[in-house]
């Protein structure tokens, strides 16, 4: 047993994975490790994905990952996480920052610290596209006969629970999942983003988002990570600006998401 656990750390670091049990990190310590460890759901297209072929992360996020490992002079490590247990996998330390379509909210704020935010988005629908007349507004939605898909643990199931009570609510654990499982007709309705949305519709055939362009909210992105360390805080704020005045964060939308 214990040469199977060691074999499997093995190939998780050699993978560019990690599982990590630990407490949270200042920025000078990741800086002596060589290593800033990342989490990601690597479920969130075009945001953070795990590409289950190459087993590579990609995305707009990935290649914020990829940067901010690059400015702070550390090789990149992903450590896997779920929505359900986004927060309490970043109180505990298991990785030092998370980038994944984190939306910035005030719930978060107040246990967690998030950077500034970046990117605007907003909650709109995914829908089968047989389907795409029925549903012209929230309100169409929010139908006793409408099922309505969302994934565990973050503002998706928060806004489905909040904007569709009428309708028949169904949780699949697995987000990335859920727009085929909608084109397929095994639901009628995803509440999503924007950006997950538009990439979506492009990637099936079999799903349409009519109201993409109107969304439901307004909300941005951010990193997050534990309150512990005001420095790793001050140094991804800084990263952050920088990317974005240089032009480097319009040329990744231009790619990913427009």
């Amino acid at each position: 047993m214990l040469k199977k656990i060691l074999m499997t750390s093995l190939c998780l670091a050699a993978t560019g994975f990690l599982m990590h049990d630990a407490q949270a990190r200042s920025l000078e310590e990741i800086q002596a490790s060589g290593k800033l460890l990342v989490g990601s759901t690597g479920d969130y297209k075009p945001m953070s994905y795990l590409n289950k072929k190459t087993g590579q992360y990609e995305g707009f996020d990935a290649e914020m990952a990829s940067s901010l490992a690059k400015k702070l002079g550390v090789a990149l490590v992903y450590v896997p996480t779920t929505w359900k247990t986004l927060q309490d996998d970043t109180l505990a330390g298991k990785f030092d920052v998370a980038i994944c379509g984190i939306t910035v909210t005030d719930a978060r704020k107040k246990v967690m610290a998030m950077s500034d935010p970046y990117l605007t988005f907003g909650k709109t629908i995914l829908v089968t596209k047989s389907k795409v007349q029925q549903f012209k507004s929230l309100d169409d939605v929010n139908q006793p006969s409408v099922r309505v898909m969302y994934n565990p643990g973050g503002t998706n199931e928060k806004f489905a629970k909040e904007s569709t009570p009428k309708a028949q609510l169904i949780m699949h654990e697995h987000n990335a999942e859920i727009p085929g499982l909608v084109g397929e007709g095994k639901a009628d309705v995803m509440i999503t983003e924007t950006m997950e949305a538009s990439r979506y519709v492009k990637d099936n055939p079999k799903v349409a988002a009519p109201l993409v362009d109107k969304p439901f909210t307004e909300n941005h992105f951010g990193v997050l990570m534990p309150k512990d360390h005001p420095d790793l805080l001050k140094a991804v704020n800084d990263w952050m600006a920088g990317i974005k005045s240089d032009g480097t964060m319009d040329k990744w939308e231009a790619e990913y998401i427009k």
